[in-house]
């Protein structure tokens, strides 16, 4: 199912078809949908049978991202092979083996590779877990661009799915150290996409909000053209 879960772990649905949402998005005018396998990322379970089918079956001129807890390298293979445009490395696997980032981004190039960075207060928190890592986001981010990462998305966990508006600041810092950062957890307003926009960040992570109605996504591809 289509799900936007909160950073307390509930989970709103709203739909019993993700793929027929992909289809939709990619009619209303999405270039990049990003698709996330929420019962992996939080240890419940795997949706890979059905990730599989909705990239057999997204339309062509639609480039999808795929993360959801990602951490090895037959599974960054795997969704490749499937058709994904990008995939997002999990923060846990990121933080935990700093081997595995750049030996795929070797393998595969930094176009087809991004990486998670969840944080909270500016430490590092895969989402899914009570505790912090014992690493600063920022070392994390300077570890990942030296190995070649370009993309990251980053996220703070204590805002995710609760409309909140999105940690900008800890967005740019990151960007700071050379990255192209999308911005994720929070989103709640077109104000709020238009800020991601104007501080220079990569992109914006869209889900809820979306789901909600709070904007159309021609509106959202408007604001940040």
């Amino acid at each position: 199912m289509t799900h936007v879960r909160s950073a307390a772990t509930t989970a709103s649905v709203y739909g019993d078809d993700p793929a027929a949402a992909v289809r939709r998005l990619a009619a209303e005018g999405a270039q990049w949908v990003h698709l996330v396998d929420l019962d992996q990322a939080y240890g419940t379970g795997s949706n890979r049978d059905l990730v599989r089918a909705i990239l057999a079956a997204r339309p062509p001129q639609l480039a999808v991202q795929i993360g959801g807890s990602v951490r090895s390298e037959d599974a960054v293979r795997e969704l490749l092979e499937w058709g994904a445009s990008r995939v997002v490395i999990g923060c846990a696997a990121v933080a935990e083996y700093p081997d595995l980032a750049p030996r795929l981004i070797r393998r595969h190039g930094p176009a087809r590779l991004a990486a998670a960075v969840d944080a909270t207060a500016g430490r590092v928190r895969p989402r899914g877990r009570a505790a912090v890592v014992n690493l600063d986001m920022l070392t994390l981010g300077e570890r990942l661009m030296n190995a070649g990462c370009v993309h990251v998305i980053y996220t703070d966990v204590r805002r995710d799915g609760l409309l909140r508006g999105p940690d900008i600041d800890g967005a740019t810092k990151l960007a700071g150290v050379g990255l192209e950062v999308v911005a994720s957890g929070g989103v709640s307003s077109l104000a709020d996409l238009t800020a991601i926009r104007d501080a220079g960040l990569a992109g914006a992570l869209v889900g809820r909000a979306l789901h909600e109605g709070r904007f159309t996504l021609a509106e959202a591809l408007q604001c940040v053209a």
